[in-house]
């Protein structure tokens, strides 16, 4: 089994509860957006503790990024990633499918499931290929959005954020329900990729096959 020991080099929280890790990358080692890799923490007892995480970054860059949100309170995995720095270090192993871009569509994330469009939406960026693309982003409150200025800046009112329990005053919670996908559906070419939790992942799918579109435009994790 591929596994390299990789330093790493920065953190910082991009919101409350998520973190972004900046690693050192072994020479050779590519990926394609939107794919990802198992990731232990390099400490006693913790170097089989195994972890599947997307990478955030372009196969062109001389880095590796995570960006991970942290679960605390159940003293798992995440919580003890919250306590990693730069100088500590972290096993990664080989690359695995995830979710690869097959032409223009629907983004439908929910949470931390924006983890793999976010380097499809940026290698798109540098191919100046984004034209097309649609996100439709749940989240809690305003607080939960990851990366919500660079998301504006690379797809603008293309990206739509659906808050179940907003803080502005006036906003309404609203749900990624069957209603509001019929509103942002593709044209009948267009792909749609759903990424977050499973049972989000899972009645997305239905309602977006109930509202007709083919199973095979539809992208899910693998």
């Amino acid at each position: 089994m591929e596994k390299h020991i990789v330093k790493v080099l920065k953190t910082e929280f991009v919101t409350h509860n998520v973190k972004r890790f900046t690693l050192e990358k072994p020479a050779g080692y590519n990926f394609i957006s939107g794919q990802a890799t198992d990731v232990a923490i390099n400490k006693p007892g913790l170097e089989n503790e195994l972890r599947p995480f997307t990478f955030t970054c372009l196969n062109g860059d001389d880095h590796l990024e995570f960006t991970i949100k942290i679960y605390k309170g159940h003293n798992g995995i995440t919580e003890k990633l919250g306590d990693i720095n730069a100088g500590d270090e972290l096993i990664i192993h080989e690359v695995f499918g995830a979710i690869n871009y097959k032409g223009p569509g629907l983004f439908i994330a929910g949470g931390a499931g924006l983890t793999p469009f976010i380097s499809i939406f940026r290698q798109l960026r540098v191919k100046n290929e984004l034209a097309g693309n649609t996100l439709l982003f749940a989240n809690r409150t305003e607080k939960d959005i990851i990366i919500k200025d660079e998301l504006d800046k690379m797809l603008g009112e293309n990206h739509i954020d659906i808050l179940s329990d907003p803080q502005l005053p006036g906003k309404k919670g609203k749900h990624i329900d069957k209603q509001l996908l019929e509103q942002f559906l593709p044209k009948k070419t267009g792909y749609c990729y759903i990424c977050g939790p499973d049972e989000f992942v899972a009645a997305t799918k239905n309602n977006l096959i109930d509202l007709g579109v083919l199973e095979d435009q539809i992208v899910v994790e693998e």
